[in-house]
């Protein structure tokens, strides 16, 4: 049987007709321990399953739903997914026709941070040309057509010569308190199509700040990013030096034997930490946004926010009952 990263991949075209470069890369990161939403996951899993692996709305679990929308945009072949060991008994089925080197193992959850920088230094390796997009493996996007649209131009944002790294932003309809913010600045060069320059992030503003980033244009800040290896990994290194330069000592073990061993040595000496807050917060200036309307986004991290989502779908899921009035009574 052949694995789905071998299967027939039609040619990729991009929304004005262009084949899709060879350097096109995607990674779904799906190490997340997903505590927050553990009340409810447990309820519908019968087991601590965290989110991703869980199937919470629609017919897959969050990870199947983000991959599906991720081979409408990089072929099987060029897609990574980014896991952590003690998960191995929520993915094993899910991942087995992925090869093994498509699937990123880390021996703990250290944050996003160290999730993506082993990514990149791997990816390196393998692609120094690579154009290389993350996609949390918790959101929902009732639109999915507008949003493989809007990161086709953001990879062609990203391809253009010194192409920055390319944050999603999502046009917010409501002001929202729970989401981080990216404030736009200047418009970037013609050639980078609809995006701007990022000018400042807000990260969880109170309710009164987020109605005014709402009557700025500010948007919420989806954390799906694109941008070329090189220049994800120079931002990288200057925002947390240490953490690149420890991941880039582990090179000569990357798709070896070793790399397991090596990568269990290094997770048990560096401290967790967030790309969002740590890389991405303190290096504006290495970043651009390109605001993406309609695109029904939601980030299924909190309880409210997936029995928000579960009321305007119109489902009823026998595992949420109580939920709401037991959710209102704790606020």
């Amino acid at each position: 049987m052949k694995r789905e990263d071998e299967a027939s991949w039609p040619e990729l075209l991009s929304s004005e007709g262009r084949s899709v470069p060879g350097h096109r890369w995607g990674v779904i990161l799906a190490g997340g321990d997903g505590r927050r939403l553990l009340p409810l996951t447990r309820k519908i899993a019968g087991n601590d399953m965290p989110k991703q692996f869980c199937k919470i709305v629609g017919d897959g679990t969050l990870l199947e739903q983000t991959r599906s929308r991720v081979r409408k945009l990089v072929a099987p072949g060029h897609t990574w997914v980014v896991v952590t060991k003690p998960h191995e008994r929520f993915y094993a089925d899910k991942l087995a026709g992925l090869r093994a080197s498509s699937v990123l193992v880390q021996p703990r959850n250290q944050g996003t941070a160290p999730a993506i920088a082993y990514s990149l230094l791997r990816l390196r390796e393998l692609d120094p040309a690579a154009v290389v997009a993350f996609f949390p493996s918790d959101h929902h996007f009732a639109n999915e057509e507008r949003f493989v649209a809007c990161v086709n131009a953001a990879f062609e944002a990203a391809e253009c010569p010194y192409g920055p790294v390319v944050l999603l932003g999502v046009v917010p309809d409501a002001p929202e308190a729970a989401y981080g913010w990216i404030e736009p600045g200047a418009p970037l060069g013609s050639d980078a199509g609809p995006a701007f320059r990022v000018s400042r992030f807000w990260e969880k503003p109170a309710l009164s700040l987020a109605l005014g980033l709402m009557d700025r244009g500010c948007l919420w800040n989806s954390f799906v990013m694109v941008g070329r290896v090189g220049s994800f990994l120079r931002m990288t290194r200057r925002a947390l030096p240490d953490l690149v330069q420890t991941f880039d000592s582990l090179r000569h073990t990357f798709f070896t034997c070793l790399e397991e061993l090596a990568l269990l040595e290094l997770y048990s000496s560096i401290r967790s930490s967030s790309f969002s807050d740590d890389v991405l917060a303190v290096r504006p200036d290495d970043l651009a946004v390109l605001p993406g309307k309609d695109l029904g986004w939601s980030d299924l991290g909190e309880i409210p926010r997936v029995l928000s989502l579960l009321k305007r779908k119109g489902v009823r899921h026998e595992c949420t009952q109580g939920w709401a009035i037991e959710s209102s009574a704790a606020s």
